[in-house]
């Protein structure tokens, strides 16, 4: 029996609360070993992928991997890449992105959450996307604001989901408007989503 609309919001906002007290309730130690594993496996995974010149990340929110000194790494490697941190610029809208530089001033956006306050916008070749909950389809649980399902539906960017495998599920029960990421990166390593049905 298929789930209704409502019935699905409720097992989605369940699993996404687990997934989110998995991951905080972890030790800072123990995420500072997975995230240099996502690290190494970031770093494995890139040059199979088409060359990126433009590369979007997330800031670390709520015990998030914290990818920072990776993109600052990985700037450093070539001085015509660029990074870019996502902006919320209005309710329900896309999200833009501004270029982001390592111990650039940052302001607080709409969550609180640092981000770039000025700056053209720029599009990103590829986009590393936070991941709660997350299936082997590459479908993720965000914060239920839809901001990133919006976002990539409306730039077609290449998309890696970014998180730890605390928040791995069966099925995140995707909605028509949800949006398949192209590949998984947990500290367990990188796969591509499986095409095949939960």
């Amino acid at each position: 029996m298929a789930l209704t609309h409502n019935d699905a919001n409720e097992r989605r906002g369940a699993l996404r609360a687990h997934a989110l007290a998995a991951r905080e309730s972890a030790p800072a130690a123990l995420r500072a070993v997975w995230e240099a594993a996502i690290a190494r496996h970031l770093d494995d995974l890139l040059p199979h992928l088409p060359p990126v010149d433009v590369l979007a990340f997330c800031w670390p929110f709520r015990a998030e991997p914290d990818l920072r000194a990776w993109v600052g790494r990985w700037l450093a490697a070539a001085p015509a890449r660029i990074a870019a941190l996502p902006v919320v610029v209005a309710k329900e809208a896309p999200l833009a992105f501004r270029r982001w530089r390592p111990g650039m001033a940052l302001a607080r956006g709409r969550y609180g959450i640092p981000a770039p306050a000025q700056g053209p916008e720029i599009v990103p070749d590829l986009v590393l996307v936070p991941l709660n909950a997350f299936d082997a389809r590459g479908y993720r649980l965000g914060y239920g604001g839809g901001y990133f399902d919006r976002t990539l539906a409306a730039l077609r960017p290449l998309t890696v989901g970014v998180g730890f495998e605390s928040g791995r599920i069966a099925d995140a029960l995707p909605q028509p408007h949800d949006y398949a990421l192209d590949w998984l990166v947990t500290e367990a390593g990188a796969a591509a989503r499986s095409m095949a049905a939960p």
